[in-house]
């Protein structure tokens, strides 16, 4: 397996795939995540199922796979009566299930570097009723960094390669996941869901994208969990603000209706745009909600030819 340094080269050299939605490949094998847990419940309940996932983006050409705590939260599993020692074994279950495809998928022939990416969803994700996407939660920075820190920690502890601080709709959540993960001598990324040229909260990019331009931790920002269209702007902007490498992983194109827990619409997501997205600064590139396999190999393709 690769080191933290060996990740954060990788970016300054080449083009490093991700992997796609996690919840979608679940789906796809017969599991119900319509629970407000999402695929943070199979931690607890079907593991295997994590790691066959991981394991299927693995084969298809991704050399990151980010991992099942999106959802994970102490407080989200406190609702459901699971206590905090148990919280704290589940959310290092989510990595260690990472690792473990990572293994399979050498011991199946992959020779190319795998990392493990521990994914950090923001404050709206615990709630599940699509707050995520709207951010300004009435929160201040001080009491979001009091929320994520502890969830860091146990993360940062269970040695990932890199924190994925994603799907992140507002500047000021932003502050507050770069300030938590100081001092917890992992790197991060942090990656925007946007709307445009902003935020979902409605913060310009360049702003946004700013809060983390002299953060040594991260190494990568960029956006995901966005329509693809949105894409190019926004690579050229953090790029431009940051001068760091550009995370990218959009949805499909379909968008998500949180009241009735379902994805409408057709997809707009063409794995030749990476192209363009390496061109202007990308060298995260992945999928997120309703990206799959498939389109991972093709995305891999892309970006192996000369």
């Amino acid at each position: 397996m690769t080191s933290n340094s060996s990740l954060a080269e990788a970016l300054a050299t080449g083009t490093v795939v991700l992997d796609g939605g996690m919840s979608n490949q679940l789906e796809s094998a017969g599991h119900d995540l319509s629970d407000e847990l999402w695929s943070a419940r199979l931690l607890a309940e079907r593991p295997e199922a994590i790691t066959e996932a991981h394991l299927a983006y693995f084969e298809a050409g991704a050399d990151v796979a980010i991992t099942s705590s999106y959802q994970a939260t102490f407080e989200g599993f406190a609702k459901r009566g699971i206590s905090h020692a148990r919280a704290t074994e589940l959310l290092t279950t989510s990595v260690a299930l990472a690792r473990e495809a990572a293994s399979q998928a050498k011991a199946k022939g992959v020779t190319r570097p795998l990392w493990v990416a521990a994914s950090v969803g923001p404050y709206g994700a615990m709630l599940a009723d699509g707050s995520e996407y709207r951010g300004r939660y009435g929160l201040s920075v001080d009491e979001l960094e009091r929320f994520h820190r502890p969830r860091l920690e146990v993360l940062a502890a269970a040695g990932p390669d890199v924190l994925a601080l994603e799907t992140v709709p507002d500047a000021d959540e932003a502050e507050a996941l770069v300030r938590a993960v100081r001092g917890l001598h992992t790197p991060a990324w942090l990656s925007y869901s946007i709307d445009g040229r902003h935020t979902r909260a409605g913060q310009p990019l360049e702003e946004a994208f700013a809060l983390a331009a002299d953060a040594d931790e991260v190494i990568a920002v960029g956006v995901n969990c966005c329509a693809p269209e949105d894409v190019d702007t926004a690579v050229e902007i953090a790029a431009r603000v940051t001068g760091k490498p550009v995370v990218v992983y959009p949805n499909s194109g379909e968008a998500w209706d949180a009241e009735a827990r379902a994805w409408n619409g057709r997809s707009s997501f063409a794995p030749g745009q990476v192209r363009a997205w390496r061109q202007s600064g990308a060298r995260l590139i992945g999928g997120c909600c309703r990206v799959g396999p498939q389109a991972i190999t093709s995305i891999a393709g892309t970006l192996a030819e000369a």
